[in-house]
């Protein structure tokens, strides 16, 4: 069984795809790029706002799905410039509390709609 999660205060998808899956006590949340959900429009700030607005997203989604960002287990963050990482990481570092999650980080060709950051996540709900 699986069910969808969407909340109006993350930005809904940018393509055939849910802001997240329920499978069990698992969630599934489809990467998170910059976008501010009032105003529908991508982060043009430093890659620190850029980061604090994916993580927003993230964290609301998370919320509607019941749980915290304490329940998250896996991150992955893709980023545009590798360059960026130790930033992006700052920013990171107030969002999450040991045991921190499990973390996987790349740099990419491009991201959708010319993000500079994108953040999914696996969250086990209690």
């Amino acid at each position: 069984m699986k069910a969808q999660i969407n909340t109006t205060n993350a930005p809904g998808a940018v393509g055939p795809y849910s802001q997240a899956i329920k499978a069990g006590n698992t969630l599934y949340v489809s990467g998170q790029l910059p976008i501010n959900p009032e105003t529908g429009k991508m982060c043009e700030g430093s890659i620190e706002d850029c980061t604090r607005q994916a993580l927003e997203n993230l964290k609301a989604i998370v919320t509607e799905a019941g749980g915290s960002l304490n329940n998250v287990v896996k991150t992955t963050v893709f980023l545009a410039d590798l360059g960026d990482f130790v930033a992006a990481n700052g920013v990171y570092a107030e969002y999450f509390a040991e045991p921190f999650p499990a973390r996987s980080a790349f740099q990419v060709a491009a991201l959708p709609l010319g993000g500079r950051i994108e953040i999914e996540a696996i969250v086990v709900l209690d």
